[in-house]
C-alpha cells in the first residue's frame, strides 16, 4: 500500500472531496487525522474508517484559527509522532452573490476559509516536515482560479487564485528541505455542496459546457491528491494539476 504507516492530515474532511480523500488515504494504509468544524460529519466518516480497521483521529477544528490549528497539529504529533502529508481542502462558499452585493465581512470570511486556512496549516506543519526533511503538501485550488469557465462569486475565485500563488511560493521556500508543495484544481465536481448551490437545470448547463459532458466525481479528485502525495510524484513541486474534464485548459 502506498501510504502504509504514514500520517496524513486532511482539512474539510467531514464531507465531499475531503471525506473521500481521507477514505482513500486510509485505504492505502495511512493513519489519518480529519479536521473539520462539522462534528457529526467527522464522527460519521471516522466511524466508517474505524469499521474498516483504519487508524483515524477526528479533530473538531476551525482551520481559520491559528490557536485551534496549532492545537490540532500538536494532537496529531502526540498520537503518531510525525506528519507526512497535509491536504488543505477546507473552504468553499455558501451562496452565489454578485460582487456589488458582497459585504466586507463575507469577503473576509471566504478568504479566511479558503486561503488563510491553508496558510495556517502550512505554517503549523512545515517545521515538523523540515525537521524530518520530508513531506508532501497538497492544496485544493479550483478551475475558477485558472479561467472564467464557471460563474462563481468573485471572493471565492480570488481566494483560490491565492491558493495557487501560495503553493508556488511555498514550494520554492521548502524545496531544499525535501518537501513538495502542489495544488489540485478541480473542475465542477458533484459534491453535495456544489449540487445544492445551483438548480438542477443550472447544473445540467454547467455539465453540458464541459467537453466530457459531465461533472467531476470526488474519487477522481482524491486520486489526483494521492498521486501528488505519493512517492511517484517525488520530483513534482510547485505544480497545479487540472482535473476538470477539459473545462479549462491552462
Amino acid at each position: 500500500m502506498r501510504f502504509e504507516g504514514r500520517v496524513v492530515i486532511v482539512t474539510g474532511a467531514a464531507k465531499g472531496i475531503g471525506a473521500v480523500t481521507a477514505e482513500a488515504f486510509a485505504g492505502e494504509g495511512a493513519r489519518v487525522a480529519l479536521l473539520d468544524l462539522d462534528r457529526a460529519g467527522l464522527d460519521a466518516v471516522t466511524a466508517g474508517l474505524g469499521a474498516r480497521g483504519a487508524d483515524a483521529l477526528a479533530l473538531t477544528t476551525d482551520a481559520t484559527s491559528s490557536t485551534q490549528v496549532r492545537a490540532a497539529v500538536a494532537r496529531v504529533l502526540t498520537r503518531w509522532g510525525r506528519i507526512d502529508v497535509l491536504v488543505n481542502n477546507a473552504g468553499g462558499f455558501a451562496a452565489m452573490r454578485a460582487l456589488e452585493d458582497t459585504d466586507e465581512a463575507e469577503w473576509d470570511a471566504i478568504l479566511r476559509s479558503n486561503l488563510t486556512s491553508a496558510f495556517l496549516l502550512c505554517k503549523a506543519v512545515v517545521p515538523e516536515m523540515k525537521r524530518r526533511r520530508a513531506g508532501r503538501i497538497v492544496n485544493l485550488a479550483s478551475v475558477v482560479a485558472r479561467g472564467g469557465a464557471v460563474h462563481v462569486p468573485a471572493h471565492y475565485a480570488a481566494a483560490k487564485a491565492g491558493v495557487i500563488a501560495l503553493t508556488r511560493m511555498l514550494a520554492l521556500e521548502v524545496a531544499e528541505s525535501g518537501i513538495t508543495v502542489n495544488a489540485v484544481a478541480p473542475g465542477t465536481t458533484a459534491t453535495d455542496r456544489v449540487l445544492a448551490a445551483r438548480t438542477p437545470e443550472a447544473t445540467a448547463q454547467v455539465a453540458a459546457a464541459i467537453p466530457m459532458q459531465r461533472l467531476g466525481r470526488p474519487p477522481e479528485i482524491a486520486e489526483t491528491i494521492l498521486f501528488l502525495a505519493s512517492d511517484a510524484a517525488s520530483f513534482v513541486t510547485g505544480a497545479v494539476l487540472d482535473v476538470n474534464g477539459g473545462q479549462v485548459m491552462a
